[in-house]
């Protein structure tokens, strides 16, 4: 297990059974990186992840 699961699985568990838009997971990414900017590159990198997940892998 990497550490990061421990914060997934506590997400999961307190908030599993609600549904989100992808605008609202959006804007708390953006209040996230405003207050964390030393995590704007991970943030960015895992909204780009997101984003093209359904991309033809080439």
């Amino acid at each position: 297990m990497y550490f990061t699961d421990r914060g997934i699985e506590e997400l999961e568990k307190r908030r599993g059974d609600e549904e989100v838009s992808l605008a609202w997971l959006a804007e708390q990414l953006r209040t996230f990186t405003d207050l964390n900017p030393e995590f704007e590159a991970a943030v960015d990198r895992l909204a780009t992840w997101l984003a093209r997940l359904d991309d033809d892998e080439d």
